[in-house]
């Protein structure tokens, strides 16, 4: 596809998406542990809480970006299967089966017994290593309803979106709602379906990049005025939730509420950062060159990296006494690393089902 069909725009979201889900990964690395949220000190709770916070958008703009040009779909049910699924699916099982295999292996002391058990659990879910290609689980549900939605959006009017989008914004409190109600909206211990559920989750976010494409057409002024306020409020929630939260529980599942990808917060962030980046229009610029060969690199960055990060975390943070300054050393190497691993897998005849 030459730069004048791209979408350029999403080629620099993609790569700033990518960086930002490392980032994410990175700040974890302060505070993650197996029996709960420990943070060593009150400056690690601020540096996790506002660096994490900004980044948490990462994954509804994946979602959006694979969702801006498939819907309506295109082509066929099937042969839409058969692009994005091969295409995902064949490098996501070869990953898993290398976080499965090679940690218990090589790094851990659980050797063969460790791999039988992670071979196990692969083929029903991921493994410890490989906590981040749940991801990939859920883009796959995404892709499963895509076909069913399509029809709805060649037919439904700007109206009947804006209600769709309105309802599952309201879904967006839920987690709050529950957290201090207990159930709510029909939920009990038989029955975890409230009413507002099938409007919940991901499919907003796929929704809401086909309404931005169809319906949304600001200029960068109008953009900047609702973006930037839409962003502002969302990290506000977000890193302040996830600071007082972490201060209150050690939990995994109250400290980190407000990071919840489909909380309003999370919304807000998400939906001011890609009206904004929607602007990015020209291809011709020195920069672009090296981001559309990055972007076209992502999954497999994406699928390779905790391996490399754990590496350059083990490696550089005790080398780098700031915390934040070690969190952007330590991503960006990991990032470029990952960048050239990719770029060398890329050239090996059959690397698409490596990395993509």
């Amino acid at each position: 596809m030459s730069n004048s069909q791209r979408i350029v725009f999403l080629d620099y979201l993609r790569v700033i998406a990518c960086f930002m889900v490392i980032l994410v990964h990175v700040t974890e690395q302060y505070y993650a542990m197996p029996t709960g949220v420990i943070l060593a000190s009150e400056s690690n709770r601020f540096w996790v809480a506002a660096v994490n916070s900004i980044c948490r958008p990462a994954v509804p703009l994946f979602v959006m970006a694979s969702s801006y040009l498939l819907l309506p779909l295109p082509y066929s049910t099937g042969l839409f299967f058969r692009k994005r699924f091969i295409r995902v699916l064949v490098p996501f099982i070869f990953w898993l089966a290398m976080y499965a295999i090679i940690p218990p292996l090589f790094i851990e002391s659980t050797g063969i017994d460790g791999m039988i058990a992670n071979v196990g659990k692969m083929l029903y879910n991921f493994t410890d290593w490989s906590g981040h290609l749940w991801f990939i689980y859920m883009l796959m549900g995404v892709y499963c309803l895509m076909p069913i939605i399509s029809p709805w959006l060649k037919e439904v009017n700007k109206k009947g979106e804006i209600i769709f989008l309105i309802v599952w914004f309201i879904t967006t409190f839920h987690h709050y709602a529950k957290s201090h109600l207990g159930g709510v909206l029909g939920e009990c211990t038989w029955n975890e379906f409230h009413s507002l559920y099938y409007y919940s989750g991901y499919i907003g976010y796929v929704v809401l990049a086909h309404f931005i494409r169809t319906h949304i057409k600001w200029g960068i002024k109008k953009s900047l005025a609702i973006g930037i306020p839409c962003i502002i409020l969302g990290y506000l929630v977000t890193a302040g939730g996830f600071y007082y939260n972490s201060i209150e529980s050690t939990e995994y599942y109250i400290a980190e509420l407000s990071w919840r990808f489909c909380t309003f917060n999370i919304a807000l962030m998400t939906f001011g950062m890609f009206i904004i980046l929607r602007h990015i229009e020209s291809a011709a610029t020195w920069l672009y060159r090296p981001v559309k060969k990055i972007s076209a690199l992502s999954y497999g960055i994406y699928l390779m990296h905790i391996f490399v990060l754990v590496f350059m975390f083990s490696w550089l943070s005790p080398l780098i006494g700031s915390t934040p300054l070690a969190m952007a050393i330590v991503s960006i190497a990991t990032f470029c690393s990952c960048v050239l691993i990719t770029w060398i897998i890329s050239k090996i005849p059959g690397s698409k089902y490596i990395v993509g």
